[in-house]
């Protein structure tokens, strides 16, 4: 499963060397993922090998469809990150620092799929707004009712006719001294 995102650095030379690969929805279904409605997303991978270490610089430029957390209309919202990573030797495999990850010895791949769509997904804003809504170019029905059950807010005038005369009295108290 997944073996494009697999990378045989064994048989690589020192120095640096250029990854692409293609995001489609298909791959976030893969880690059950169901956030966005399609995907279209270019993966850039740098790796740069040394005799001790890798280095590896993922940058991610693209567009996913997601629904708008107001309107439930969906758009496509634009995505561009980057992730970098510190691939070293050890004794035993250990992801748990997120910017280095410890291979065995003898190890002779590196799987990069889980890095892919952790920086993908977290590249995704936390509320996702449709740009209709922000510039009020979206014809929406559940913002029209929205901006109908909306309070309004009343304006000073309103607010001093509100008032109940017998308070105007009391702070009479406050001023007459």
């Amino acid at each position: 499963m997944m073996k494009e995102f697999t990378i045989p650095f064994v048989g690589l030379k020192e120095g640096k060397h250029r990854f692409e690969f293609d995001i489609k929805q298909s791959f976030f279904e893969n880690f059950d993922y169901h956030e966005f409605n399609s995907s279209d997303i270019k993966v850039s991978l740098l790796l740069n090998k040394t005799s001790t270490m890798m280095e590896l610089n993922f940058e991610a430029n693209g567009i996913i469809n997601v629904n708008c957390d107001l309107t439930n209309e969906p758009f496509n919202q634009d995505i561009s990150t980057s992730l970098h990573l510190i691939v070293k030797f050890g004794e035993e495999f250990n992801d748990e620092n997120e910017e280095i990850l410890i291979l065995p010895h003898g190890e002779y791949e590196v799987k990069v799929q889980q890095y892919i769509y952790e920086m993908i997904v977290l590249a995704k804003p936390s509320k996702s707004i449709h740009p209709g809504v922000e510039d009020g170019t979206l014809d929406s029905e559940i913002l029209s009712k929205l901006e109908e059950y909306s309070l309004k807010e009343k304006s000073e005038e309103e607010e001093s006719e509100d008032i109940d005369p017998r308070w105007n009295k009391l702070k009479n108290l406050l001023t007459d001294k």
